[in-house]
């Protein structure tokens, strides 16, 4: 008796199972589905792709907010009192929420390349309305309290857009491969033509975005000025505690022509260097004075200010994580660091001919030099010794009387101000954050002859940025960074980067040109084969019946078909 018996073999595949599994924990086939996608897992797929573009804004502004880190965790600490690094967190969840994200954008792509129905699964959709509403509520938070570090995205666009512009332009050509995949698949005429114009819409945005980027490093080289001027802000406070003999020390040997620093006046007329308005933070005072610990750094006499230690505060927190590298040496000299008054920094800078530029904090109305504060501050440059061309005068205040006191000293603006304004009050230096002068600006006040100087610069990227827009000087805390940048990250002229341009586009239009040609031939030829549609879980119909009956029985599976087309019947073999 001959016996005709099909032999069903499924050929498994992993990837698409880990695919679906992941997403939706679908990991059997039946659970799998070709149907078009729900309009409320639609919804939700609109969340995620939000979620993304949002967290990519994020983690680029905490990427390129690294310049200002310090600043940062300063105004923490002014407003909890208690000092650590803020970023870690952030950045910590950052990075996991957007690695996240990301994944689930991947498989999400998957799942319409292969046919498959978005199905989230709802563990991801609380992963997704967790990481959406945890990044509203930073970008809320930054706003409220660090406003201005939002300028640092169109500054950072500046060095990065021309190259953001390439990547982004790599992957929405490879997202051609997706898009003519649906539109050949799809037999609806109306879904292929707004699919494809969305997808056009966008290639064609990317095409002509070089328009709109500019950037002062796309220039002729020839015209490109002299290196900017690095100053010391507070020393080297990356190396050594900030405002310190040490930190300073550290600072010219990294080579910088000028000094910054903080100047308070102490309650007996010694003008000193602090940056806080508390001794709590940079000092010992919890354990020299603990009941003075929260006082005004101005009610203190400079014979109190004398036993404090300024150093091991460094050593302890190690604010920069650069203590690790320092030598046993450094660590003891930091560790005996005292509080410096404004004549010790002054002798010191007198020493190596280096600038000087101090912002001086008037004391409170009840203090005893409320009045005397200007003459107490120029009595420590005079006694100094230090020529006055080396020192930049600051306040605003009785800038007529320092004029006529000390005319030596370089007259020095920390307000935004014209250069007809500056010429009318006799000053030629304006010092400001980097994100208040724009490129046009810089431009102004360099043919003006007013020398701009730019704080806090840390970033080789921003030092580029500036020294392309014509920047005479920088303040910066991190002068070892610096120092390691002696041209500018990048530089191209017009041409070359036009060439670039045009190049890029016309190779991802020839790819999408091509992608499209090779997946409309590649379905021609499934259709006139009989394949109507796409099944990813290809199963193979051909066996040999050489066994028993009960062999045949144990090696059978049960065929579960999707809801779409399938493959013609398999070729039934019969031996007899």
């Amino acid at each position: 008796m001959v016996k005709h018996q099909p032999l069903q073999v499924y050929e498994r595949q992993l990837c698409l199972s880990c695919i679906t599994g992941i997403y939706g924990c679908r990991w059997k086939r039946y659970q799998r589905s070709h149907d078009d996608t729900t309009k409320w897992e639609l919804l939700w797929s609109l969340i995620l792709l939000l979620t993304f573009c949002l967290l990519l804004v994020w983690f680029y502004f905490w990427w390129e907010a690294h310049n200002d880190y310090n600043e940062f965790n300063w105004f923490l600490y002014n407003r909890s009192g208690e000092w650590s690094d803020g970023t870690v967190p952030i950045l910590a969840t950052t990075a996991a929420g957007f690695t996240y994200i990301a994944f689930l954008m991947v498989l999400a792509l998957c799942h319409i390349a292969l046919g498959q129905q978005l199905n989230l699964h709802w563990l991801h959709k609380i992963g997704v309305t967790a990481a959406l509403l945890t990044t509203i509520a930073g970008v809320i938070s930054v706003s409220q309290t660090w406003g201005q570090e939002w300028d640092v995205i169109p500054i950072s666009l500046q060095a990065t857009g021309p190259f953001l512009h390439i990547g982004a332009l790599a992957a929405v050509t490879a997202l051609s491969w997706i898009v003519a995949g649906q539109v050949t698949r799809t037999e609806k005429t109306i879904f292929q033509l707004v699919v494809v114009l969305l997808y056009l819409s966008v290639l064609l945005g990317l095409y002509v975005v070089p328009l709109y980027i500019t950037s002062p490093c796309i220039m002729d080289p020839t015209t490109l000025k002299p290196r900017p001027d690095v100053i010391g802000h507070q020393g080297a406070p990356m190396l050594a505690p900030e405002n310190t003999m040490w930190s300073f020390q550290r600072a010219l040997q990294m080579n910088v022509t000028g000094l910054e620093t903080d100047v308070a006046i102490s309650v007996d007329g010694v003008p000193f260097l602090m940056h806080d308005h508390t001794l709590w933070r940079t000092t010992d005072v919890e354990k020299v004075f603990p009941d003075r610990q929260l006082v005004e750094t101005s009610f203190f006499n400079w014979t109190d200010l004398q036993q404090l230690n300024a150093g091991q505060w460094f050593l302890q927190n190690d604010p920069f994580w650069t203590v690790h590298t320092l030598s046993p040496h450094e660590k003891d000299l930091i560790a005996n660091q005292k509080v410096c008054s404004l004549e010790q920094l002054l002798k010191l800078a007198s020493f190596h001919n280096t600038t000087v530029v101090f912002r001086v904090r008037r004391p409170p109305p009840e203090h005893p030099c409320y009045h005397s504060w200007i003459n107490d501050t120029l009595q420590a440059v005079q006694q100094s010794g230090t020529p006055q061309s080396l020192v930049m005068w600051t306040p605003d205040e009785h800038r007529a009387q320092v004029k006529r006191l000390a005319p030596g000293l370089i007259q020095t603006s920390l307000e935004k101000q014209s250069p007809e304004s500056l010429h009318q009050y006799g000053i030629n230096r304006l010092m400001l954050r980097y994100n208040q002068a724009s490129m046009q600006e810089i431009r102004n006040f360099s043919e003006s002859h007013i020398n701009l100087i730019l704080f806090t610069v840390n970033e080789p990227w921003l030092y580029s940025v500036l020294w392309c827009s014509g920047v005479s000087s920088v303040s910066s805390e991190a002068p070892h960074v610096l120092r390691k940048v002696p041209y500018p990250i990048w530089l191209m002229t017009p041409d070359e980067y036009c060439l670039m341009w045009v190049s890029a586009d016309l190779i991802s239009f020839a790819v999408v040109i091509g992608i499209f040609i090779f997946q409309n031939y590649h379905m021609i030829r499934y259709r006139m084969s009989g394949m109507r549609g796409y099944n990813p879980e290809q199963i193979m119909l051909s066996a040999t019946v050489r066994r028993s009956s009960r062999d045949i029985n144990i090696m059978k599976e049960k065929l579960i078909f999707s809801g779409q087309p399938q493959y013609p019947p398999a070729t039934l073999i019969l031996h007899v």
